[in-house]
């Protein structure tokens, strides 16, 4: 009210100073009376105008006129020239404090009525009205933020929001967080800062919708906490507009491991094992495990994981393949055998992929026929029947080989016919083993001589087949004696041996004498040779006379040797006693 009695005091000034009209009545500046108000806002960054003030002035004179806003010390704030005008200020913007709206009526010149100047010192013909209080409260504002909206897919990977601003112009309150709510306001996250906001990773909060808010407080506040809803904070407390971020869900194939898998196209199964599927993000109705060549051309649709470990991949040859996990939901088109993975339409994913590698190498093959059994009989005997079943076989060179047991290099037949040539009963005892290789390039070793096993560089052999070559010697039976002579000076022969030889078999023949410890002391020819030899001669001790039958190629058949070492193909018969007394 202190205003009103100094505007009273000046009004009193200037009636003293005023002029008179021809009717020599004296008239003075009245600006009349104003209605409305009071008003009261909040300072929080939306406009506040006031509304609903009226002017009477039927009494009212002066020539000009204008509106004043003041605060409340009188200093001008503004000059709005018409109603309209005063009710366009936004009362907002001036901060926290109290306005006063007044009505002015002027004559002539006045001085002091300009911007930043106080009405109480205005001076000439100048009247004031009545004025009306505008108090502006200052309460917590939050602002205003800007950013988004942001739209991500729940697939597994990290969503991010960036780029977001603040607005904190007329932002005010001491206090302050961010805060992220579902689209009904309940709290889901209070990140401290915007760089926490933008560290959030929306894609974990699964399929729905998020906002994000700044929130100013002063003082005490209740319910600003996760669980709570931010409709329900309570206490001094401002939220700033939100920013949307809407997690749409889509299909997710998830994620597989296992592998990267390398095998040999060589005729042997090659199958993977060890993948496994991490599943949790996965999303989709419907699921299959797709294997493509390194192109997406799809290869096979294995439906589990078992089916996938069941695949064998020596079977689609050298190259790369690439084994999928697949979600989708409805109807999708393309997912077929013979299409491209990569042209499948309709709500669909694939997973990372797994590499299985086949290397294309030298492969001999199979070789089926035997296995094969001889007797050295010095009848010719050679094999028959082998096959080759090259139908995975691999390399720009090949041969057949035979082998003995060890490995050893006997023959290197360029075909099977040559193989088929091959007579093993000269080879004597023994076990040999014939195999097919395939080779490229350069090999060393492969030669007579050497070992099978040794043989270095892009070099295949297939599986062997056995030809076992068996002594089939047999020397009789002997009848006679036995015999015994005194050792006298008298020549002493035995005579009487016969030889059932109905089922002796070996093309070579001898008679053996020996002592008693094998060592052979004479091979007479003949059964007639052997009955001419004079055993008084040799002095006291026993003999013993066999019949022997062998293959070409027995060692040890000699004078003073012992018939324990004979070596080769060969029968011994029964013995006969010769003692000498």
């Amino acid at each position: 009210m202190f205003k009103k009695l100094m505007i009273g005091m000046l009004a009193i000034g200037l009636i003293a100073v005023s002029c008179k009209d021809d009717d020599d009545t004296i008239s003075v500046a009245n600006a009349g009376e104003i209605s409305g108000g009071p008003f009261e806002f909040d300072v929080d960054g939306e406009a506040d105008m006031v509304s609903g003030i009226t002017l009477d002035d039927t009494n009212a004179f002066g020539t000009s006129s204008t509106w004043i806003v003041t605060d409340d010390q009188g200093n001008i704030l503004g000059l709005p020239p018409t109603l309209t005008a005063v009710e366009g200020v936004n009362f907002d913007e001036a901060g926290t404090g109290t306005c006063l709206i007044w009505y002015a009526r002027y004559n002539g010149t006045i001085t002091g009525l300009e911007m930043d100047m106080n009405a109480n010192d205005v001076t000439g013909d100048f009247d004031l009205s009545n004025s009306i209080t505008v108090i502006r409260n200052q309460v917590a504002n939050a602002g205003v933020i800007s950013g988004g909206p942001f739209e991500f897919d729940v697939d597994g990977e990290a969503d991010m929001v960036s780029g977001i601003t603040l607005d904190d112009t007329n932002a005010f309150g001491s206090g302050s967080t961010w805060i992220v709510t579902d689209d009904q306001g309940n709290i889901l996250g209070l990140p401290p800062t915007i760089m926490a906001v933008e560290g959030v990773n929306f894609d974990e909060a699964g399929a729905g919708t998020c906002l994000i808010w700044y929130a100013r407080y002063e003082g005490t506040i209740s319910g600003l906490e996760m669980g709570m809803n931010a409709n329900d904070v309570t206490g001094d407390f401002d939220l700033s507009n939100s920013i949307t971020v809407d997690r749409n869900q889509v299909v997710n194939a998830g994620t597989i491991s296992g592998g990267p898998f390398e095998f040999d196209v060589d005729g042997e199964a090659d199958m993977v094992s060890g993948i496994t599927l991490d599943d949790t993000n996965a999303f989709g109705d419907n699921s299959t495990w797709i294997v493509t060549d390194d192109q997406g051309n799809i290869l096979g649709l294995p439906p589990t994981l078992m089916a996938v470990e069941g695949v064998n991949f020596d079977e689609a040859g050298a190259g790369t393949c690439l084994i999928w996990y697949a979600r989708y939901s409805g109807s999708v088109t393309g997912l077929e055998m013979g299409m491209n993975a990569n042209d499948v339409t309709g709500d669909f994913d694939l997973s990372n992929s797994i590499t299985v590698e086949r290397n294309q190498v030298v492969n001999a093959g199979t070789i089926a026929g035997g296995p094969f059994e001889f007797d050295v009989d010095g009848t010719a005997d050679m094999v028959s029947g082998i096959t080759l079943d090259d139908a995975n076989t691999f390399g720009d060179n090949s041969t057949w080989i035979v082998t003995d047991d060890q490995g050893n290099i006997l023959g290197l037949p360029p075909t099977l016919m040559a193989v088929e040539g091959v007579d093993f009963d000269a080879a004597g005892l023994g076990v040999c083993l014939i195999w097919y290789a395939r080779y490229n390039g350069t090999v060393t070793g492969l030669e007579m001589g050497m070992n099978a096993n040794d043989v270095t560089g892009m070099f295949d052999l297939s599986n062997p087949i056995t030809v076992t070559r068996n002594c089939n010697t047999s020397s009789g039976v002997l009848s006679g004696g036995p015999f015994t002579f005194m050792v006298d000076g008298t020549p002493d022969m035995v005579s009487g041996i016969t030889l059932d030889s109905s089922n002796a078999t070996g093309p070579n023949s001898t008679w053996v004498i020996t002592d008693d410890q094998g060592k052979i002391l004479g091979l007479p020819g003949t059964l007639a040779m052997v009955e001419g030899v004079d055993f008084d001669a040799a002095g006291a001790g026993v003999c013993f006379i066999w019949y022997l039958r062998y293959e070409n190629g027995v060692e040890g058949l000699a004078m003073d040797m012992n018939t324990s070492d004979l070596k080769g193909c060969f029968s011994l018969s029964n013995s006969i006693q010769v003692t000498r007394q």
